[in-house]
């Protein structure tokens, strides 16, 4: 007799029977299930970013007199990438250095290297960085949740708490 176990439920989704119970994300890489240290979830790596580039936002205002998303009249395509750059030195300086940027502390998260010292090396935030601001990178993920522009590095966001 087929029972309800045996074809899974639409609700549980097409990975349901294929992947088993005790695989999770950063499993592979040797991170916790949940808590300290474990994988961050899209969501809250998503609020990190909003609260990044909204400060790189009131940064450019008052260094370079761009306007506020939002505002009228709006930014023009150069003073747009004015932002950009101030969100891609903040975000170089802050990970390159102590391993978050104001958002990511916000959020409990630290971005780490894979490469044993847990501690961003200057290389893989460069990297990081160019790839984040190209974009595209960024929303590309693998079954851990990683970004490209943290699998070419080599680095993981994990939370803090």
């Amino acid at each position: 007799m087929v029972d309800r176990k045996d074809m899974g439920s639409w609700l549980q989704g097409p990975r349901a029977r294929t992947t088993p119970d005790e695989d999770y994300r950063g499993k592979d890489l040797g991170l916790p299930r949940m808590g300290p240290g474990s994988i961050a979830g899209f969501g809250i790596r998503l609020v990190g970013v909003l609260i990044d580039w909204a400060i790189a936002s009131v940064i450019a205002r008052g260094l370079f007199g761009v306007p506020l998303p939002f505002s009228q009249p709006p930014a023009s395509g150069s003073q747009s990438f004015v932002v950009l750059g101030v969100f891609a030195v903040m975000h170089l300086l802050l990970v390159g250095t102590v391993g978050f940027t104001i958002g990511h502390r916000i959020m409990g998260l630290q971005v780490r290297s894979l490469g044993g010292i847990g501690r961003v090396l200057p290389v893989q935030a460069i990297t990081r960085t160019i790839l984040l601001c190209v974009f595209i990178p960024a929303v590309i993920w693998d079954r851990d949740g990683r970004g490209l522009h943290d699998k070419v590095p080599g680095t993981v966001i994990v939370r803090l708490r």
